[in-house]
């Protein structure tokens, strides 16, 4: 829903706030594109809600290896428009392997 509203750019912040009221505990049962679609539709509008966030955030870091490159970088994207720092296994990403 946060997702839907926000990509055609429709402004509802009872509504966001309601998601995110009703999500925080929730994220665990989130689907990777899940947690990516919730974590854009919020930096999108600059809708501040850290609890979610940072949910959203350790869920995320446990799931790492189970995401799509575009999701990950949707994921840091909303968290850098956020203020949000990303989770510490993020960074790993960003580094070529060692040979």
């Amino acid at each position: 829903t946060a997702w839907a509203f926000a990509k055609l750019g429709v402004s509802a912040p009872l509504l966001f706030e309601a998601i995110s009221r009703g999500t925080v505990e929730r994220v665990d049962s989130f689907t990777e594109l899940n947690l990516e679609n919730t974590a854009w539709a919020f930096a999108k509008f600059g809708i501040h809600a850290p609890e979610l966030v940072h949910a959203i955030a350790r869920e995320s870091e446990q799931r790492i290896g189970s995401f799509e490159p575009q999701d990950l970088a949707n994921i840091a994207w909303a968290f850098e428009k956020l203020g949000i720092s990303a989770p510490r296994n993020f960074g790993n990403l960003t580094q070529s392997p060692t040979t």
